[in-house]
């Protein structure tokens, strides 16, 4: 088998989840991107071990336990993206890095307080 068709492959998938993590702003595609880069190591792992020959298949294995990785990290960033979703309604990464959410300080809440009742009264 020759390795240069499934490592130039590879290295396309790779180089398009690299611009889409890169240029995309929607978290759900980056997530997708991701997971392109993460295939085209899995399909490097697999290649290199059938050209090696390997009787162990560690190759073969180690790609298992990325499958399994990229399955829970899917799972978790799905989650994630979705309660992002919905409290702030938005699932563009410029707009959430814009929004967050600063925790006001313990000594400017009682002047705060002090003005408010002063204009109340």
């Amino acid at each position: 088998m020759h390795l240069v068709y499934p490592a130039v492959l590879a290295a396309l998938l790779f180089c398009v989840g690299l611009y889409g993590v890169l240029a995309r702003r929607n978290a759900i595609l980056v997530l997708m991107s991701v997971e392109l880069m993460l295939n085209a190591v899995n399909l490097n792992l697999v290649a290199f071990d059938v050209w090696l020959r390997d009787e162990l298949h560690a190759g073969q294995a180690l790609t298992l336990f990325t499958i399994a990785i990229a399955a829970a990290e899917i799972g978790i960033g799905l989650a994630i993206v979705l309660l992002v979703h919905r409290n702030r309604g938005t699932a563009d990464i410029d707009r959430l890095r814009d929004l967050s959410e600063t925790a006001p300080d313990a000594a400017t809440e009682p002047a705060d307080r002090e003005q408010k009742a002063e204009a109340a009264a």
